[in-house]
């Protein structure tokens, strides 16, 4: 039995779980950590307002705006930084090797499923005032009726004024809700698909019941919501044309369980790697090779769009940074590395039968490796080498960060995608790391605080080797 139980230690794979292994010193580096993270999420919701925190952050640690017409080499050391159309970042930190060795990427997003609201939103029906939504992303959308949500984004006025919208956040702050049935009535509505017991154009977002006081117009409703915005914004209906508005959770994070072990928010796909992939940046040092973080938007749909993994932005900041060596830019991008920073889905015991236990990601286990994504037969994934996960596991298994490995569901069940296979489209080694989440795309998500902060190592070992 001793000999058995040794060669079970050598030979066996096993993913331990964190809090069984990790010394007491690095829980309370967990914890503190998890601080940083539950501030950052409760205040960036939105692609925008993530890109406006990263910036802040860039500047605040002696990173500068690139200067795309630079002709003169960056110095070991340097730091950069650009803003893509209010809604993705890229920064980097120059290494020590010619940019001919390659540069080393961790590329997350920050956008999160939501109800985006639609260009000619406002309508009365029956004294009460609504906005007509758009869901954004893969969501159940039973799942956004009934609970406090919260408007945030940006109008772009006639005069050329761009206002900033945040409501429903901050204490005192009104709230918006999508009504649903009573279950006395929903006699009907529960025959329906789980897809469709509440239907797309019954996501309509309650805003308000007050009518304009003058007995002799229609629609007094929405002529007093539009009022108070005009009072408030200076803004007419016309300016909802060119707005960006969105309804999201308006939970605030918390720690969750009697241990206060996880973390529940909305929005932790994919900012529970966004943040830890922008942190590690910031503490790698001089590392070797030049070592960027891209945080993107339009994931959730596609990654398309200007700001999304589709589109060359990326490949374009490479190219500056190689014509600044007097490089062709893939004479960077052919030796270069990423790890697409992106969730998996958590071991969920109460539904255990939708993935393969012996190859799914557990909470508190660590960071999750993810070979491939797609769905049934590897269809629309990256699919890593050999080796490169064997790049990251060597740098992994030295330097003690927790890691598994781990699926998205069974393979005739699972599936989804990352930006993964976009990066591995420029010829870059690429695969998919990240955390397990719970309630994936629901608005209140949970993750691990271990996680969190293993990803972050992840993220940091990787810049540093």
């Amino acid at each position: 039995m001793a000999q058995a139980k040794e060669l079970k230690e050598k030979l066996f794979n096993r993913f331990p779980n964190g809090y069984q292994v990790m010394e007491d010193a690095a829980l309370a580096a967990c914890n503190d950590y998890a601080k940083g993270y539950m501030a950052f999420l409760d205040k960036n919701r939105t692609e925008r307002e993530c890109a406006v925190f990263a910036q802040k952050l860039l500047l605040e640690n002696g990173f500068q705006p690139v200067d795309e017409q630079r002709t003169a080499p960056y110095q070991a050391g340097d730091k950069i930084y650009k803003i893509q159309r209010n809604k993705a970042v890229i920064a980097a930190v120059i290494g020590k090797q010619p940019l001919s060795a390659g540069v080393k990427i961790a590329a997350a997003h920050i956008d999160s499923p939501r109800l985006d609201i639609k260009p000619n939103p406002l309508y009365e029906s029956d004294e009460m005032a609504f906005f007509k939504t758009h869901y954004y992303g893969g969501i159940k959308k039973y799942q956004w009726t009934a609970i406090p949500l919260a408007l945030h984004g940006v109008i772009c006025k006639a005069d050329g004024e761009t206002v900033t919208v945040n409501i429903g956040d901050d204490p005192g702050d009104p709230q918006f809700v999508v009504t649903d049935l009573l279950p006395h009535l929903a006699q009907e509505q529960m025959k329906r698909e789980a897809r469709q017991i509440v239907k797309a154009e019954e996501l309509n977002l309650l805003i308000g019941s007050v009518p304009f006081k003058d007995d002799a117009e229609s629609e007094l409703v929405k002529l007093n919501i539009l009022n108070l915005l005009f009072e408030k914004y200076g803004m007419t209906e016309r300016d909802f044309l060119s707005a960006e508005l969105c309804a999201i959770p308006a939970f605030a994070v918390r720690e969750i369980g009697f241990d206060r072990s996880l973390i529940g928010g909305y929005g932790h796909d994919d900012k529970v790697c966004a943040y830890p992939a922008l942190t590690a940046l910031l503490e790698c040092g001089i590392p070797e090779n030049t070592c960027i973080s891209v945080l993107v938007d339009k994931e959730e749909i596609g990654s398309d769009g200007n700001t999304g993994m589709q589109c060359d932005f990326l490949r374009y900041f490479i190219a500056d940074l190689a014509r600044s060596a007097g490089l062709a830019d893939r004479d960077v991008i052919r030796h270069s590395t990423c790890i697409s920073a992106d969730v998996n889905a958590g071991f969920d015991p109460t539904f255990p039968d939708v993935v393969d236990k012996h190859n799914c990601a557990f909470v508190n286990k660590g960071v999750c490796l993810t070979k491939y994504t797609g769905s049934g037969g590897k269809g629309g994934s990256n699919d890593a080498s050999a080796e490169f996960i064997n790049y990251l596991r060597r740098i992994y298994d030295k330097e003690g960060v927790l890691w598994q490995i781990g699926e998205l569901g069974k393979t005739d069940l699972g599936g989804g995608g990352t930006v993964a296979k976009y990066v591995a489209k420029l010829d870059i080694e690429t695969v998919d790391l990240g955390v397990p989440v719970l309630s994936m795309h629901a608005p209140f998500e949970i993750i691990g605080k271990i996680d969190l902060y293993e990803a972050h190592r992840a993220f940091k070992e990787y810049f540093k080797a």
